[in-house]
């Protein structure tokens, strides 16, 4: 049984699927932030040039 322990306590298998879910998760949350961001820009933008063209 502390064999088993010890076997299971050392094993880091997991470790590394986690870490790579939480780097993908990160970056996931960054893309979906700057699209947002660039979004709003380009919405900003493309209205004025509507306005502009409305107006010539």
């Amino acid at each position: 049984m502390k064999t088993l322990f010890a076997r299971f306590a050392k094993d880091e298998s997991g470790a590394t699927a986690i870490e790579y879910g939480l780097i993908a998760a990160l970056i996931a949350v960054v893309a979906i932030a700057g699209m947002n961001l660039v979004g709003t820009s380009l919405t900003g933008i493309l209205t004025r040039i509507s306005t502009a063209l409305n107006g010539a």
